[in-house]
C-alpha cells in the first residue's frame, strides 16, 4: 500500500551541512509545509524513489556526492517531472538559468518569507 495522501504540500529538503537543513527544515514547517529531510543527493533519490507525496525538491546546489543539487535538479525533472525544485546557493555565480524549465532559485541566505513565498507560489497554497 502506498502513501496516504498528505493534507499538507511535501517538501524534500536537500541539504549537507546539517545546521542549515535544521534551519530549513523548521522555516518550512512552520510555514505549513511537511517536510522530509536528507543529507545529499543520493538519499534524496532513494526518498524519490520511494514516496510518491513529494512536492517541492528544496535543495543546496553546493553538495559531497555522486551529484550535485544541479545535477540532482535535472534528475529530478528527468524522473519526476511534476516535482517543483527550488535551489539555493552562496555563490554568485549560480541562477535559475542553471536549473531545469520551471526550477526556481534562491541565493544564500535567504529568509524565511523568502523560501514561504516561492514554495507557496510553487505549490498554489497560498
Amino acid at each position: 500500500m502506498g502513501f496516504a495522501a498528505s493534507k499538507r504540500p511535501v517538501v524534500l529538503i536537500v541539504e549537507d551541512e546539517f545546521l542549515l537543513r535544521m534551519d530549513a527544515a523548521e522555516m518550512i514547517e512552520a510555514a505549513g509545509f511537511e517536510i522530509v529531510e536528507a543529507g545529499n543527493a543520493d538519499q534524496a533519490i532513494e526518498i524519490l524513489e520511494s514516496r510518491r507525496d513529494i512536492t517541492v525538491v528544496f535543495t543546496d546546489i553546493q553538495m559531497p556526492g555522486s551529484m550535485d543539487g544541479l545535477k540532482l535538479a535535472q534528475a529530478v525533472r528527468g524522473r519526476w517531472p511534476p516535482v517543483k525544485i527550488v535551489a539555493t546557493s552562496g555563490r554568485p555565480n549560480v541562477g535559475e538559468r542553471d536549473l531545469p524549465e520551471g526550477g526556481r532559485f534562491l541565493p544564500k541566505p535567504y529568509s524565511p518569507r523568502q523560501v514561504t513565498g516561492v514554495l507557496r507560489e510553487l505549490t498554489g497554497d497560498a
